[in-house]
C-alpha cells in the first residue's frame, strides 16, 4: 500500500531549484536532483517520477563557479574547531600524564608512611583517630 504524497507545484520547484542553484553556486558545488528532492522533502524516485523534465534540466545545468571566492563565518567555524580539537587532545594528555603522576606521588606517600612507621615507631595522625574513635565509640554508646 503507497502513501499519498502532497506533491508542490511545478512553480514551487522551480523556485526551490533556484535556491538550490544559488547555494551550490555559492559554495563552488554542484546542484544535483537528489539533493533539490531533499529540500522539497520528496524521495528521488518520487521527483523523477513527478517531475522529469525539470530533473533533466536539474542535470544538465552547468557546474557554476563561485562568483567571488568569500570568507564565510563557515571557514572560521571550520577552522575554530579543529583548533579546539587540537588543544582538546593536547589537555587529555596533560589531564592523564597529571593523574598519573599523582597516583604515583600517593603510592610513593603511602609507602613512605609505612616505612616511617615501621623504622622509628611512629604513627600517622589517621591511625591514631581511628583507634580514639574507637576508644570513645565504645564508652559512649550500647551494643546493639
Amino acid at each position: 500500500m503507497s502513501q499519498r504524497i502532497d506533491l508542490p507545484s511545478e512553480q514551487d520547484v522551480r523556485r526551490v531549484m533556484t535556491e538550490h542553484l544559488e547555494d551550490a553556486a555559492a559554495a563552488g558545488g554542484r546542484a544535483t536532483v537528489i539533493g533539490l528532492a531533499r529540500r522539497l522533502g520528496l524521495p528521488n524516485a518520487t521527483f523523477w517520477r513527478h517531475y522529469p523534465a525539470i530533473a533533466a534540466e536539474l542535470r544538465a545545468a552547468p557546474v557554476a563557479t563561485p562568483i567571488a571566492t568569500r570568507h564565510d563565518d563557515r571557514t572560521e567555524l571550520l577552522a575554530s574547531n579543529k583548533r579546539l580539537q587540537r588543544d582538546n587532545a593536547t589537555l587529555t594528555q596533560d589531564l592523564t600524564l597529571a593523574l598519573s603522576v599523582i597516583q604515583r606521588l600517593t603510592l610513593d606517600n603511602h609507602a613512605l608512611r609505612k616505612e616511617l612507621e615501621t623504622t622509628s615507631g611512629v604513627t600517622s595522625l589517621q591511625s591514631r583517630s581511628n583507634s580514639a574513635n574507637a576508644v570513645v565509640g565504645a564508652c559512649g554508646r550500647k551494643d546493639r
